[in-house]
């Protein structure tokens, strides 16, 4: 082409150093408006028509092709090829135009195979697996490979070298490579393991305190886990530390079909006590524990009788106690709630008094998990026992407020 533009200039009259550079100019000029039409093409007519066809079809994997601009950077290549074919019409720089067109191709292609492995994984996060093995790390892993090989093919090419020395002299830098990939090194021994051991799960429940993070696992990549915490914020944890560092995961209760209810009431020591003739027959009439009252009444009565006991003190012998018959009352109030677990641990137990009471504490399991509707029946059962408590001549312990002691002032 040079040689045919140049022969074209000498024949309008053109000579001496004039004619070199006009030539040079316009076979440049031209070979610029090749590239830039041939961009214009692909990315205004090829991309423009796949796009559309790609959007209309109903297969989701194209769908990822565009989405992460594969063939975008895949029409990268095309002014590339222009100026690597048309590098003849440049004899002195020939070699250099070339060389250069194929490292500007080997990255563009590298470009375009990290592109496609990252469609790959949006493709596999939508299959049934994808949940319990994630492949993030190991695509980025590999692309981490990729981007080494591009490198040492573009410098073996840049300076006419043979791959296989380059990566022989890469052996004499093995020390300085662990170093400068240590934590990518750890972060891979850590994705093994995690993927091996199940540890962790997209959409697992994961509290971190040392990292202050505690919520949804939302991604799990090579180097780091990401978790979007409940006030939506989100924390970037490396992956080791997932091996090295101890962390909740909460799967398992999302798994066993209950939550865990485990508060406890703080009884005012000073109101327990045995319960007389009038408190029994109050009690005898509420509902959840009148079968307990009666069958309870007979068996002490039976007891005393068997035993000679004199019960003209209610120390001698067995009798009910207020704090007793309330906590027969809270276990078959939670029998009967319908939102309770009945097949996992239940109880309602005492807990060692101490200077801020007596602790009733309950400890069972909700049969929902949501965490709205669980606290609003957590909710809802405390403030049914705390209403009720009154009603067995029992009181909450706290501690005197300022007007606890305005009171006992005036008074």
């Amino acid at each position: 082409m040079f040689d045919i533009i140049r022969n074209w200039f000498e024949a309008q009259g053109l000579s001496g150093w004039s004619v070199e550079y006009a030539a040079w100019s316009v076979t440049a000029l031209i070979v610029i408006l090749l590239a830039l039409a041939t961009n214009l093409i692909t990315k205004r007519v090829f991309l423009s028509v796949l796009s559309v066809l790609i959007k209309k079809s109903k297969t989701k994997w194209d769908d990822a092709l565009l989405e992460r601009r594969v063939l975008h950077r895949a029409a990268h290549v095309a002014p590339a090829l222009v100026f690597y074919w048309l590098a003849g019409a440049f004899p002195p720089v020939e070699d250099l135009i070339t060389r250069l067109a194929m490292v500007y191709m080997l990255a563009m292609g590298g470009l375009v195979v990290s592109a496609l492995m990252n469609a790959f994984v949006d493709v596999y996060r939508t299959t049934e697996g994808a949940r319990n093995r994630p492949i993030k790390g190991f695509v980025q892993l590999g692309q981490i490979l990729l981007a080494v090989v591009i490198v040492i093919l573009n410098v073996a090419v840049l300076f006419e070298q043979s791959p296989v020395a380059l990566l022989g002299g890469l052996g004499a830098m093995t020390a300085v490579l662990i170093l400068v990939f240590k934590d990518t090194i750890l972060s891979l021994v850590a994705s093994f393991q995690i993927s091996s051991s199940n540890t962790v799960r997209l959409g697992d429940w994961v509290e971190m305190p040392k990292y202050g993070a505690d919520g949804d696992v939302i991604d799990i990549s090579l180097h780091s886990i990401q978790i979007q915490n409940w006030n939506k914020t989100i924390s970037t944890i490396p992956t080791y530390a997932f091996v090295s560092e101890s962390f909740k995961n909460w799967r398992g209760m999302n798994e066993s079909g209950g939550r865990r209810i485990k508060r406890a009431i703080n009884i005012d020591m000073n109101f327990i006590k045995f319960c007389d003739a009038e408190m029994i027959e109050r009690f005898s009439a509420f509902n959840y524990i009148a079968d307990y009252i009666r069958d309870k009444k007979t068996e002490l009565a039976e007891h005393n009788v068997k035993h000679n006991v004199d019960t003209a003190y209610l120390i001698n012998g067995r009798h009910l106690t207020n704090v007793g018959t309330f906590r027969a009352y809270i276990e078959a109030y939670l029998k009967n709630h319908p939102k309770i677990h009945k097949d996992m641990t239940f109880l309602v137990r005492q807990l060692p008094p101490s200077e801020y009471g007596l602790p009733l504490e309950i400890y069972v399991f909700s049969n929902v998990q949501a965490w709205a509707k669980y606290e609003a029946i957590q909710a809802d059962i405390f403030d049914h026992l705390l209403a009720v408590l009154p009603l067995f001549d029992l009181c909450v312990y706290q501690r005197p407020s300022g007007n606890d002691l305005s009171s006992l002032v005036e008074g």
